[in-house]
């Protein structure tokens, strides 16, 4: 099989296991041609890691006939930026999460790959690995029977204590929703599909952070977003979601994530790994039993999604961490943003397809 030719924009930290992976596990399937970053450094540095032919300037990857999906692990300000040049350019992109800083932003790169017949693809990829896997498989045969409420729950103190330059996290475009929610929302419309209205409430626990490590240990800097949100999603199966991000909270107890059905509960594992364990806890038996993973995707599979994407691009169906599911993923956060702030429900205007399972598939 014809290998598909990816360019890497962006070589940050995240570049890492995405270039371990599509070198390695997955490089039967794609080919990474050329990387590009603000450092030429950093670019070449990885481009000598990893054993990749070129580096290059994202406007040559788009232009260069030799380079079929840009994947875009750039900062999320700038996800627009990049995606929107690589789809006029004729390019298929896959972008890391969130697929852009607002749903009107994302709405226009859907229409804009739609118009073109092209691919948009959008991390997280975490929902097709092992552990979230299981658990679709546990409701598609009807282990818990049918679906009627879920918990999932991001409980943090921020990074200011694990990142030496945290300010992004804190400001417009950041905070504990757009960055860790899309991770437990993509988790949740994939186990249990679209979502039709949202509602939340909001708060911001801290006016400013203090930086706790590196050269810049004790600077303040501001924070602009809501940094608790306390969330709920109609489904449109009925099925409701309980969801709480936060970056105001210290150690606590509660679960990753659960599902509860008429016949019993699906205990899930953290939605930003690819692992479990899984719990199961049925009406017939109420005792915690562990469940077997459904597929083999239970290391960190960062690429999963880009290279399942590459697949369904040559067999012509949708990819399953497609442009659908990152921009309702994107309206849903930025609901409960609106939510909190207008103290009202939100209707959704975006809809997708609940994604198919990926228990057989193979791309290693």
């Amino acid at each position: 099989m014809e290998k598909t030719r990816i360019g890497v924009v962006g070589c940050g930290m995240i570049s890492d296991i995405y270039l371990t992976n599509l070198t390695g596990r997955f490089g039967h399937a794609v080919q990474v041609m050329a990387v590009s970053d603000l450092s030429q450094d950093r670019a070449a540095a990885q481009a000598e890691k990893y054993h990749i032919p070129k580096v290059m300037s994202a406007q040559e990857m788009i232009d260069s006939p030799q380079i079929d999906i840009l994947l875009n692990l750039t900062t999320p300000r700038v996800h627009f930026e990049i995606c929107e040049k690589a789809l006029l350019g004729g390019k298929h992109i896959y972008t890391e999460k969130p697929l852009s800083l607002s749903y009107a932003q994302g709405k226009r790169l859907l229409e804009l790959a739609e118009k073109r017949g092209l691919y948009i693809g959008c991390a997280t990829d975490t929902f097709l690995g092992a552990g979230l896997q299981t658990c679709r498989k546990l409701i598609d045969d009807g282990a818990i029977g049918k679906p009627l409420a879920a918990t999932a729950f991001m409980m943090s103190h921020g990074w200011e204590g694990a990142h030496q330059n945290p300010d992004f996290y804190y400001l417009t475009g950041g905070g504990p929703m757009f960055d860790m929610g899309p991770y437990y929302i993509s988790a949740l419309v994939s186990l249990l599909g679209p979502a039709k209205e949202v509602a939340a409430m909001t708060s911001r626990g801290f006016e400013t952070r203090t930086i706790l490590c590196g050269p810049r240990k004790g600077q303040s800097i501001p924070v602009e977003v809501p940094t608790h949100i306390t969330g709920t999603i109609r489904f449109e199966t009925g099925a409701v979601a309980t969801v709480i991000t936060t970056f105001d909270v210290w150690e606590t107890p509660l679960p990753f994530l659960e599902i509860y059905g008429t016949q019993g509960t699906i205990v899930g594992p953290d939605p930003n790994t690819y692992q479990g364990p899984v719990l199961l806890r049925s009406a017939v038996d109420p005792t915690p039993g562990q469940v077997s993973m459904a597929n083999q995707y239970w290391e960190n599979s960062r690429g999963l999604g880009l290279t399942e994407m590459a697949l369904a691009i040559k067999r012509g169906e949708p990819a399953r961490a497609g442009g659908r599911l990152g921009l309702h993923v994107l309206e849903i956060m930025e609901g409960f943003h609106r939510s909190g702030q207008d103290s009202r429900f939100i209707s959704l205007e975006s809809r997708c397809e609940r994604p198919r399972a990926f228990i057989e598939e193979n791309l290693i």
